[in-house]
């Protein structure tokens, strides 16, 4: 089964209000479906854009403002999910449940649903300056191209997260990311290509781009969007899909072939899943 995909390397710039927000969001995903993408993918904390039009510069205040936008986020990507008939990974958005902000990722269906997924594993800003409070689960959820699972950022630097999508049955992993820095974002794209190859799995990898001096902790963005695939030889050289242009706005796409997820677990050079040696594995822990 062959499908595409699109990431989108989001330009976090100053806007006027939520009305430009939506403008931009809107095209990224008219752009990505005149590819005839079934999936777009926009990048970890998309709606702390929101922020640099809010009076409030105290950084533990000040997200705790986005929330307040959850109506608002969901009735234009569920709107725009339908409109485009298309599967749209939201980034993330802070949500408030039970008196607590989460870091959750957002997956919305064609049809206006939707589903969530917390961020589980915390950087040091999210624990001590923001206060958010961590997930804890991974979920997959199913479509109608396979199951998939949403893996924030961070979380794709811990093993345990992909392993715990893919032994449930997750064969694309999307990674809405948020990184400053060219180490931050290297960080993360060699544990997505890593997580790629031990499970035996798509990846895709997105990050915003842009300078946004009117938000804490949001100032600079580095990302490159990437698909990523398994180093076999029933992939492109490399694992790499389709990559974009550093510092570049703009939408990357690839196709993907679910199909060959199954051959090269069958018939790869090497079949890393099937041989794990989790038995070996309980008596180490």
């Amino acid at each position: 089964m062959r499908l595409r995909i699109s990431a989108v390397q989001y330009n976090m710039k100053k806007i006027a209000g939520f009305n430009e927000f939506a403008q931009q969001v809107k095209g990224y995903i008219r752009y990505a479906k005149d590819w005839d993408s079934r999936f777009i993918v926009f990048p970890e904390f998309l709606t702390m854009q929101l922020l640099s039009f809010i009076e409030e510069k105290d950084p533990y205040k000040s997200i705790r403002i986005i929330p307040q936008f959850t109506e608002e986020y969901i009735d234009l990507f569920s709107s725009l999910a339908q409109e485009f008939n298309i599967y749209i990974v939201g980034g993330t958005h802070i949500i408030e449940e039970n008196n607590e902000i989460y870091n959750c990722a957002f997956l919305f269906y064609p049809d206006g649903s939707f589903v969530k997924q917390n961020k589980v594993h915390l950087t040091t800003e999210e624990k001590y300056e923001w206060k958010i409070a961590p997930g804890d689960d991974i979920k997959v959820f199913d479509t109608e191209f396979g199951k998939v699972s949403l893996i924030i950022c961070y979380d794709m630097e811990f093993p345990e997260t992909a392993k715990r999508a893919t032994d449930l049955g997750a064969n694309i992993l999307f990674c809405p990311s948020s990184t400053d820095d060219t180490q931050g974002f290297y960080r993360v794209r060699y544990c997505c290509q890593a997580r790629a190859v031990e499970n035996q799995i798509y990846v895709v990898h997105t990050g915003g781009t842009g300078w946004m001096p009117e938000v804490r902790y949001m100032e600079s963005h580095y990302g490159v969007a990437a698909i990523l695939a398994p180093c076999d030889g029933f992939f492109p050289p490399k694992g790499i899909v389709a990559e974009g242009e550093a510092a570049e706005e703009m939408v990357v796409t690839g196709e993907v072939d679910l199909n060959k997820l199954i051959e090269t677990r069958n018939e790869g050079s090497v079949t890393t899943r099937r041989d794990r040696r989790e038995d070996l594995y309980a008596k180490w822990k």
